[in-house]
């Protein structure tokens, strides 16, 4: 699994647990062979909410809005260059990886790109 993966399991996962299901076991059971035919479209993941509830109880200030350091520090994840690097090759990354502050600002900017268009939704600001 990529880290892009992760970041993205890490936000849609907490908004999953967050959001408990209201559909009881026996009427999931019969309405199962109609699911197949027409399965409903999941809600999309309030991003910034699921963040800002992280940002809330990280115990420390993190700026995961513009920085993709602190971003990967509130997700529990490594935010080493090493790691910045290899999640910049993963979203094809054209510039040099030697340009780490460049490199930061397109990171963070693509990831919540990439979260929009992946089920979340994003403050438009966060993607340009």
């Amino acid at each position: 699994m990529g880290l892009f993966s992760t970041i993205m399991s890490k936000i849609f996962g907490h908004a999953e647990a967050a959001t408990p299901s209201t559909t009881a076991a026996p009427a999931e059971a019969a309405a199962a062979p109609a699911t197949a035919a027409a399965a409903p479209a999941a809600a999309p993941v309030d991003v910034d909410a699921v963040l800002s509830g992280l940002a809330a109880n990280a115990g420390q200030p993190l700026n995961y809005k513009t920085s993709i350091v602190d971003l990967l520090k509130l997700l529990g994840l490594d935010s080493s260059l090493q790691s910045r690097k290899e999640l910049a090759g993963e979203l094809h990354y054209s510039g040099s990886t030697d340009d780490t502050a460049t490199m930061n600002v397109w990171l963070i900017k693509q990831v919540y790109a990439e979260l929009a268009k992946n089920g979340g939704k994003v403050p438009a600001d966060w993607t340009h």
